[in-house]
């Protein structure tokens, strides 16, 4: 498993931090997110053989108004 912090634009309530979370723990092959409104990131620990960048990217992106930055 690999740990990896992203910062995401946009959120900016507690239903935000859910959408981020429930949209990477939507993944096969991610283990756990957890969002940080205040620090604008989010923690995501995954399987780096199944699960990319740029999957967890979209799946944030797609879930709302939100940019996730490498």
């Amino acid at each position: 498993m690999t740990k990896k912090i992203f910062s995401v634009n946009g959120m900016k309530c507690v239903h935000c931090k859910a959408n981020v979370e429930n949209a990477i723990k939507s993944i096969n092959g991610v283990n756990d997110a957890v969002a940080d409104i205040d620090a604008k990131n989010v923690t995501v620990d995954f399987d780096d053989k199944v699960v990319f960048d740029t999957d967890i990217k979209s799946a944030v992106e797609n879930s709302g108004r939100y940019e996730l930055i490498f």
